[in-house]
């Protein structure tokens, strides 16, 4: 996928304190914070409640014959080498390599018929992040804001009663530019990015970049906070429109935010007990996954956390692949399942089960996708690294499998099928629209309401799709 590298991110190597820079924008705080002042404004028309979503990202197509929508009665050459189990949801079969899923069965539901038109994996992140399909289908870089953008722009860039940031993407270390995974804000502009987090939160040296002051530091924060102070008053001079008077509030703001005990320990996984995470597991996907379930539970409202390489700077087994991108080309997908699955369905269970533990599950929803399913016939070819035939799946975005779970929302259910073969759905035929219309939903924000382009258009919030009937909240 292409990357833009005009954002470097949130891991450089100083705080941006230091650097007096926004990771995302290139913007002092004080300044983002200042073009958020709209969508504070904005709210009350908007938003209806304080729920939260934890949305896993899988990039590279997760296999649907491997997960979710196994199909044992179908051709060899269809089904593949691995057999459906049971859950403890009598008819909910769930694949082999998910025992973890199986006993939790009734917290989830599975939605076997999304569909979009987008092979390429830029067109399909794009078409997955925006709920738009774009109007270049290969490519990253957005035409149209992320779905997170649209929650920032409505909800604001902190969460006023904690200081947290509203909306936050975790990813691997390198894997930072908000283009890499299609979350550019595109008309909507820099400031409403994620914050964005990199880094695998497994490693013993991890820590967030831009959060909080060290101790070294305090000294040149009083220095900055000083120079910014004088700054502000030369500019007041020469100001007559008025505009700077507000300065100082937005200052106060962005210092809240950075000095906030609060927000520091949200982001500390050191305050986990061992138990907690080695029940999430110690690799990126577990450690991620706790992340998400710390930042939401303290305030944040749209978590995006990606599951990519499940153990970043370590070797790759020869015949798997780094994200879930299983072409025979890139893995031999049997073996990288065996590697990957296991992972997978440690992760997700637990912060499933975490979830309801905890109480949460009515204000919080977790949502799993991916860019696109893959082909339901195996596809053999020669690996590039183990140089031998092995067999592997290509990009299908004709079906996929995605995972929803708490919300408020009935679990225990399949909603939609697909064909004896997994080709195509033939019940409840859905796109991406209709999981964000539900998605929405959850968050209180009208999607059938508008924003405007950098023309001053009005742009619907979702342009068509409507919320999953069968996971309307409960009463």
């Amino acid at each position: 996928m292409s990357v833009n590298r005009f954002c470097s991110g949130p891991v450089s190597r100083r705080s941006f304190l230091e650097i007096g820079g926004l990771s995302a924008a290139g913007l002092g705080l004080s300044d983002f914070l200042r073009y958020e002042a709209n969508a504070a404004a904005h709210d009350a028309n908007h938003v209806s409640n304080d729920n939260s979503v934890i949305f896993i990202w899988l990039p590279g197509g997760m296999p649907h014959m491997e997960t979710y929508d196994m199909k044992p009665g179908a051709p060899m050459e269809y089904r593949g080498e691995f057999g459906p189990i049971k859950t403890n949801v009598p008819g909910i079969d769930v694949c082999e390599l998910l025992p973890l899923h199986a006993k939790i069965a009734d917290k989830f539901t599975i939605v076997r018929s999304l569909h979009h038109e987008f092979s390429d994996h830029g067109g399909a992140h794009k078409r997955m992040m925006t709920g738009r399909p774009p109007k270049v289908p290969t490519g990253t870089v957005n035409d149209a804001p992320a779905v997170t953008n649209i929650v920032k722009e409505i909800l604001g860039g902190t969460v006023a009663e904690t200081g947290m940031p509203t909306c936050v993407a975790a990813v691997d270390t390198n894997r930072h530019a908000v283009d890499t995974f299609a979350l550019g804000p595109a008309y909507l502009g820099a400031a409403k990015t994620p914050f964005i987090v990199a880094g695998d939160p497994s490693d013993p040296a991890f820590k967030v970049q831009n959060i909080g002051v060290k101790q070294s530091m305090e000294t040149r924060l009083e220095d900055r906070l000083a120079m910014l102070k004088g700054m502000d008053r030369l500019r007041r001079e020469v100001d007559e429109s008025g505009i700077m008077e507000a300065m100082d509030s937005f200052n106060n703001q962005a210092m809240e935010m950075l000095t906030s005990e609060q927000v520091r320990d949200a982001f500390d996984l050191t305050m986990e007990d061992m138990k907690t995470r080695e029940r999430y597991g110690h690799h990126a996907y577990g450690q991620r996954g706790l992340l998400a379930r710390r930042l939401v539970e303290a305030g944040s409202r749209f978590v995006t956390a990606v599951w990519e390489n499940p153990t970043p700077g370590k070797t790759i087994p020869k015949n798997c692949a780094s994200n879930w991108d299983s072409h025979s080309v890139n893995c031999h997908i049997f073996e990288d399942c065996k590697w990957r699955m296991p992972r997978y369905d440690q992760a997700l269970s637990a912060l499933i089960e975490d979830i309801y533990d905890r109480g949460l599950d009515e204000k919080v929803m977790v949502v799993v996708a991916s860019d696109f399913g893959h082909t339901p016939k195996i596809n053999p070819a020669r690996g590039n690294k183990s140089k031998v035939m092995q067999p592997g799946r290509d990009h299908w975005p004709k079906a996929m499998s995605v995972l929803v779970s708490g919300g408020n929302a009935p679990m225990g259910q399949v909603i939609g099928a697909t064909d004896s073969k997994g080709e195509h759905p033939i019940e409840r035929v859905m796109t991406p629209n209709d999981l964000w219309a539900t998605v929405y939903q959850h968050l209180g924000i009208d999607y059938n309401d508008y924003l405007q382009n950098l023309d001053g258009l009005p742009m619907q919030i979702l342009p068509f799709g409507k919320p999953i009937a069968e996971l309307a909240p409960m009463a």
